[in-house]
């Protein structure tokens, strides 16, 4: 197999045992250690080689010499022979006295090839193994609130903490009582129609009732609008259901709201559901009256249902004022989802909860499969379910954070004035959530895979961030900025990426 690079002879290997990058990422784990999806592909393009450690793990799954892998010379099939890959059947002799056979390789389900979910993804995976040799990753990639010591209310920690004897068993599917009822004077209060307890369901976060939602409503083929960029949990659970998600454009020049004319020509016989992310994450976008009314209007005209992403409805600054698009729209069949996770600081309590409103006539069968769905989870957290009315009812203590002086208001003014202040790099001003997701000028750098920008940032600098591309965006030309960190490290940040940006050029 005489091959001229690294890449070359690794690609041979793979090709002679019929393996895939993700067979050894696989193998290795098999083994216990650990290789990263991104480690791999950038071996086997050629972009990187392997420290030896790395190279004599390849060899040893690929049953080739180790020198042979890494420099090409020696023979590498003695070693074959000795260090056969555990998928190759060992050949029996007139002395076996044991029957031997090949155990079945069992993979991935093809219904993931098209999911993905960057936000804890190859690069992540890459930050990770940098970690475990010891370097320390500034994690920018991901809205957990809690490691960058914003904390939970005492009165809700106090009341999960009262509470725990009285919820060591299932509650109904839907929810305790308690948390419903404060859920549903919570809709009152946003003006949602039509709105009574057996239309509540609490869910372990938000993300677990859209997988339900989108279970229960897409056959092969069905399409959903989604909007580009998207929070990428949308497009893979309706991916994962069948459906076709279509994503409809927002406007950066328009403070990222939602392109009516280009939302409208994207609607099909087949389309079934417009999602909309108000506020918006990845740009923290917020959208005003006037674009809600157009996309109850489009979804009017077309007889479309409206499932609408609201768990950030409590972070709203500048003065905006959110509006629930299920408020302007009581003759259609909307879902709202929103929880407890950003708006007090509790993303790992799990407790999230939809809303359905409007015309729900036309949604009984679709509500069947709900219930059904429901039912067959037996129900959420109850821990969690148990602080849901003193969260709502009590002291917003959020509001702190985002009036003029509160640690994300400024930690947002920073980024954005920092972010803009760099050669190549705009971003529009965030209103809402802890996201800034800036614009790269790709002429500049060279940018032609966002994900290697993310990559070469994370080798250079040891920063953290998420490509684009993981929020379903189409060019190479941005990437998403968690400004959770206190300020110190935020101006440490943005002086490192500002360095970097100094000098780099991809390829």
């Amino acid at each position: 197999m005489g091959q001229e690079t690294f890449a070359d002879r690794l690609r041979a290997a793979m090709s002679e045992h019929s393996l895939k990058q993700a067979d050894l990422i696989r193998l290795a784990s098999e083994r216990g250690a650990k290789l990263g999806k991104s480690q791999v592909s950038q071996y086997a393009s050629g972009k990187v080689e392997p420290r030896a450690d790395a190279c004599a793990l390849l060899a040893d799954l690929l049953g080739v010499d180790a020198s042979w892998l890494a420099t090409g010379e020696g023979a590498p099939g003695a070693a074959r022979a000795a260090a056969r890959p555990e998928t190759a059947p060992r050949p029996t002799t007139a002395h076996t006295t044991q029957r031997s056979s090949t155990m079945r390789e069992f993979k991935k389900s093809s219904k993931l090839e098209n999911v993905l979910y960057d936000v804890r993804g190859p690069v992540v995976d890459e930050a990770a193994r940098m970690e475990a040799e010891g370097q320390r990753i500034l994690k920018l990639n991901i809205g957990n609130p809690a490691p960058f010591g914003f904390r939970a209310p005492d009165e809700v920690v106090h009341d999960m903490r009262s509470q725990l004897t009285e919820c060591e068993g299932y509650s109904d599917s839907r929810g305790l009582f308690s948390a419903r009822k404060a859920i549903m004077q919570y809709a009152q209060l946003k003006h949602l129609p039509n709105v009574d307890m057996d239309g509540i369901y609490t869910g372990n976060g938000v993300s677990e009732l859209i997988q339900l939602c989108m279970q229960a409503l897409l056959d092969n083929g069905d399409e959903i609008l989604i909007p580009a960029p998207d929070y990428p949990l949308w497009t893979a659970c309706a991916t994962l259901a069948g459906g076709t998600p279509v994503h409809y454009l927002c406007d950066e020049q328009a403070d990222w709201y939602p392109d009516l004319a280009d939302m409208e020509s994207k609607v099909t016989e087949r389309t079934k559901a417009i999602v909309i992310i108000n506020p918006n994450n990845p740009t923290g976008a917020v959208y005003p009256r006037e674009v809600l009314e157009g996309i109850v209007e489009i979804a009017r005209r077309h007889q479309l249902m409206i499932f609408s992403d609201e768990i950030y409805d409590r972070l709203c600054m500048d003065g905006e004022k959110h509006v629930s698009i299920a408020s302007l729209a009581p003759d259609l069949f909307c879902v709202t989802f929103s929880g407890l996770s950003k708006s007090h600081m509790v993303a790992g309590y799990r407790v999230g909860w939809m809303i359905v409103s409007g015309n729900r006539r036309c949604a009984r069968d679709f509500m069947y499969g709900v219930n059904m769905l429901s039912n067959m989870r037996l129900c959420s957290n109850v821990p969690a379910q148990s602080i849901v009315q003193t969260a709502l009812g009590g002291y917003q203590s959020v509001e702190r954070y985002v009036e003029p002086g509160g640690r994300i208001y400024e930690q947002r003014n920073y980024v954005y004035e920092a972010l803009n202040a760099i050669d190549g790099i705009t971003a529009v001003k965030p209103k809402a959530a802890f996201y800034i997701f800036p614009k790269i000028d790709v002429k500049k750098f060279n940018i032609t895979d966002d994900e290697q920008f993310a990559l070469d940032l994370l080798h250079e600098k040891r920063i953290l961030v998420t490509r684009g591309g993981g929020f379903n965006w189409g060019e190479p030309d941005h990437f998403r900025i968690v400004y959770l960190p206190r300020m110190e490290v935020l101006r440490e940040c943005m002086e490192d990426l500002a360095d970097f940006l100094s000098h780099y050029r991809q390829g």
